[in-house]
């Protein structure tokens, strides 16, 4: 991944890795990275089902790089492909010392998300906007 790489779009979510998210070794927990994927994607289908949504599938999780305390984390989420109540997004997280310019990419994953009803049943997404 280069620099050339960096999505040209706003991420969805940036945020800064803090101590409390490290395993034994210092570097951040995968599990915190994906929540944060996670929770990128699911603002995307959120406001795409124009309400409530869950994460029904996560595919082909693969860390490329390890993210440091400090670290500034982009993620950016776009929806791929769309099904009556369901939707396709391709998530990708990337890094940035606190000190430096240079970006990196640590992870890219792929997501599906329902849109529910208020009885968390799924229900169609509204007519794209």
């Amino acid at each position: 991944m280069t620099q050339d790489d960096y999505p040209q779009d706003q991420p969805a979510i940036r945020t800064m890795a803090m101590p409390a998210d490290t395993n034994p070794s210092g570097d951040i927990f995968g599990g915190w990275l994906m929540s944060q994927m996670d929770l990128a994607a699911g603002n995307v289908a959120a406001r795409r089902a124009r309400g409530r949504c869950a994460t029904v599938a996560v595919d082909s999780f693969s860390f490329h790089l390890p993210v440091k305390v400090g670290d500034e984390v982009s993620v950016f989420a776009r929806i791929l492909r769309e099904g009556r109540s369901s939707m396709q997004l391709h998530v990708e997280a990337w890094r940035r010392s606190r000190d430096g310019a240079e970006t990196q990419k640590v992870t890219q994953a792929t997501f599906v998300f329902v849109a529910l009803d208020e009885a968390g049943r799924p229900r169609a997404l509204p007519a794209a906007s």
